[in-house]
């Protein structure tokens, strides 16, 4: 146990006590948070169980640690030395893992990561780890996120030293601005502008707040955060307050991270007890505490006005700016609000310098960016690149390309906010300025790949309905405006739209963005509109030839059983529920258009792939 600490020479102490502590032989680090869907408690309990019936204690430990990255592999596990990286891993492998890995330093082939005849045992040498440039989750993984010593020796905690000894806050502010970093959570605002106008405001009482709401569909990035390294964020709240002034800051997380709030609340509750939260922080006459509030999971509450009236105890709604957050915010006091990944760059800033940082990325977006790689493609997970790194890398050479051999069709980039990207912008250099250009956002990261068998139109009806639901209601262009743009989208993909309509779509799309009264409904038809200027020819076809070249809209689909394949095996006519299906035994059978309801049963029960849609 820790005991307070009382000076900055108390935590070098600490932490050069802890770095040189006696360590086992062997650490097994086991992702126990995402990897939880398919047992990862059970494999840290088994692998516990069968180290203490060897009496293998002293000689072997087991780090429940935060996301490894690679949600593709889960259960994934990494045993050092040597970095040996083990995916899908069951209870019912522990055994040979201890027996053949850790004690006689055998490879067991079928849990390494592989590609086709390629085996790769170590993580540094798999793709998906090779090309990444993991700056702000280095510690994810590798880390147990409940214990602060396991934290502070791997260097939590570090940067706030030298800020309180040897940086005023106007210092501080002006390393963020040098470094260039921008907000991670979406609009790319620069970070130390946004620090500078919450500095000069007005006021003793002032609120620092982290914006851990992540709504978007598919992102899990500053949940892994809060997850896997959760001192780092705290670490850049501290930072952040002492250089804005700030006494208290709030953490706003939706209750659906039901383990990031537990380990978020584990970390606050040991830095408070060891002194690194509280009062006269570290000696330095520095105080400064946190605290968690939950939110529902409302969309809007991710912008910082509706995000500060939730807090405030109201309905989550955005309201017309100015005044800033910054200059009236919380309780109508001065308030910055950051994501979770902008504070958890933060730390990383200090600690290398704002000129070794602002080397990383491009000249108008410093430093990495990550990303939560899903849909479409082999390796799904958080990466972590360069900004400026091309969709090309991150699809093909970190998430090893399409699966089944399917072609890429699109990306989409900034979640519901966001907008679908074409193949020939593969190679473009993804950054704030680029993204934006090409109809997208960067958003919190969200980046979910679709092959040729998605539907444009589809997607955006899908992200047209999460909006819309989404919309708080207060102003009528995002509230009315989106609905009818979802009738229209239902209309297409039921195939009753008229040409007319696309023309409505991308009036209406821009009506919207330009009235609007906050960034939800601002974005809100992005994928509409982005999907209209890249994909029309689906549209047309959809509306024109009353088909879905992807054949994914149920409604414009034709089931048809080919007559040279068919076995009349009756497999198909068993399953069909309204009895569409006829023909004898051992003799081709048939599908009654008329009658079939579209559901698809038969297409998934048909061994012999006799059934075609059309």
């Amino acid at each position: 146990m820790i005991k307070p600490l009382t000076s900055i020479d108390e935590l070098s102490k600490l932490r050069a006590e802890l770095a040189a502590r006696p360590r086992p032989e062997v650490e097994i680090r086991v992702c126990s948070t995402g990897c939880r869907a398919l047992g990862a408690l059970e494999v840290c309990e088994a692998l516990e169980q069968e180290i203490e019936s060897r009496d293998l204690d002293r000689r072997v430990r087991v780090v429940r640690t935060g996301c490894h990255g690679l949600c593709a592999g889960a259960v994934a596990m990494v045993i050092d030395p040597p970095g040996i990286f083990y995916q899908g891993v069951t209870p019912d492998d522990v055994p040979e893992i201890i027996q053949s890995t850790v004690l006689n330093g055998e490879i067991i082939n079928r849990l390494c990561w592989a590609d086709g005849d390629r085996v790769i045992a170590r993580q540094e040498d798999i793709p998906f780890y090779k090309h990444q440039t993991r700056l702000v989750l280095r510690n994810c993984g590798v880390v147990d996120p409940r214990s602060l010593e396991d934290c502070i020796a791997h260097g939590a905690y570090s940067a706030l030293p030298q800020v309180l000894s040897a940086m005023s806050p106007e210092q501080v502010i002006s390393e963020v601005l040098a470094s260039g970093l921008r907000g991670r959570g979406g609009a790319g605002f620069p970070t130390g502008r946004k620090w500078q106008f919450a500095r000069a405001a007005a006021g003793e009482l002032k609120y620092v707040i982290c914006n851990a709401d992540e709504g978007d569909p598919g992102a899990f990035m500053d949940r892994a955060l809060l997850e896997g390294d959760p001192h780092l964020m705290i670490e850049g709240m501290l930072i952040g307050a002492y250089a804005i002034g700030s006494g208290q800051g709030i953490i706003y997380v939706r209750a659906e991270y039901p383990i990031a709030i537990e380990h978020t609340q584990i970390a606050l509750a040991r830095a408070r007890q060891v002194g690194l939260l509280g009062t006269n922080i570290l000696g330095m006459g520095f105080d400064f505490d946190i605290e968690i509030r939950q939110g529902a999971g409302a969309f809007v509450c991710g912008e910082e006005t509706a995000l500060i009236a939730s807090v405030e105890g109201k309905r989550g709604m955005p309201r017309p700016r100015p005044p800033f957050p910054a200059t009236s915010g919380l309780y109508g006091k001065p308030t910055n609000i950051n994501n979770v990944e902008t504070w958890a760059n933060v730390p990383r800033v200090i600690q290398q310098g704002a000129v070794t940082y602002s080397e990383i990325g491009t000249e108008g977006s410093k430093g990495t960016k990550i990303f939560a790689l899903a849909g479409q493609v082999r390796n799904t997970g958080l990466v972590e690149v360069p900004m400026g790194t091309t969709l090309r890398e991150i699809i093909f050479d970190i998430g090893g390309g399409i699966p089944r051999g399917r072609k890429f069709k699109a990306a989409q980039i900034g979640g519901p906010s966001g907008g679908c990207v074409p193949p020939r912008y593969l190679d473009l250099p993804i950054d704030y300025d680029s993204v934006e250009q090409i109809g997208a956002i960067m958003g919190s990261g969200g980046l979910i790949v679709m092959d040729e068998a998605t539907c444009m139109v589809d997607i955006a009806q899908f992200f047209t309905e999460f909006v819309q639901k989404e919309s708080c209601g207060k102003c009528v262009p995002c509230r009315v405006g989106t609905k009818r743009m979802l009738e229209m989208l239902t209309r297409i993909t039921e195939g009753e739209g008229e040409l007319a309509d696309i023309d409505r779509l991308e009036r209406l799309g821009q009506m919207i963005k330009q009235t609007s009264l906050c960034g939800l409904g601002q974005t809100a038809p992005n994928p509409v509109l982005s999907t209209i200027r890249y994909f029309r020819d689906e549209y047309e076809a959809h509306i024109l030839e009353k088909r879905c070249p992807a054949c994914a809209c149920q409604a414009l689909l034709t089931y048809r059983i080919r007559a040279d394949i068919c076995t009349g095996c009756t497999a198909c006519a068993k399953v069909c529920s309204v009895g569409a299906i006829s023909g004898e035994p051992k003799q081709p059978h048939t599908i009654d258009i008329s009658t079939c309801i579209k559901c698809g049963v038969c297409y998934q029960t048909c061994k012999f792939q006799a059934i075609v849609v059309e």
